[in-house]
């Protein structure tokens, strides 16, 4: 078996090929998944046949940068589960991951409007932002925030109202840019 890409982002959700060798290919009613262990999380997936020697998946989110070991396993009716192949991959850290972790540590910083202006010099060409808005927006649900985390900061004067009843996601964005 071999997977292509051999990486993704840790927020995921990226098409995996999982191209699989001569000696892997099993009889045509057989369902296979995936199943990435990590060393806390462990996923399991459902795969697309594409072809013959040819299935696809959605990567998962993850919790932390590292490698895993991704199990390829057949299931037919009747028979038990059995692994056919195992193959590393690798959970990184992207840009997008790296602009959610900036947005949520400076909700509340007025001084974050300068890296708008480091957007404007080194962003993405215009026809990939909304690429890296979506991707933004996932790594941003996989980021691990504290409880008492909310988008306006941590500005204690608001006594005692329900922050998050005061601005949404959405406005804090639009307030950066």
């Amino acid at each position: 078996m071999k997977l292509n890409p051999q990486q993704a982002p840790l927020y995921g959700d990226c098409v995996v090929t999982v191209l699989l060798a001569e000696e892997d290919k099993v009889e045509d009613d057989v369902v296979f998944y995936l199943v990435f262990s990590g060393s806390t999380l462990h996923h399991c997936t459902s795969t697309r046949k594409v072809s013959s020697d040819t299935l696809e998946t959605i990567a998962p989110g993850h919790d932390c940068c590292e490698t895993v070991k991704v199990l390829l396993c057949a299931s037919k009716e009747g028979l038990p589960v059995f692994v056919v192949a195992e193959e590393d991959f690798h959970f990184v850290q992207d840009e997008a991951y790296d602009a959610a972790q900036f947005l949520a540590t400076s909700a509340g910083n007025q001084q974050a409007l300068n890296f708008t202006r480091f957007l404007d010099r080194s962003g993405p060409p215009s026809g990939d932002v909304n690429s890296l808005d979506e991707k933004v927006a996932l790594a941003f649900r996989h980021l691990k925030l504290p409880a008492e985390w909310n988008v306006l900061g941590t500005d204690q004067t608001l006594h005692g109202e329900n922050l998050y009843d005061l601005q949404t996601y959405f406005q804090f964005g639009i307030r950066l840019f």
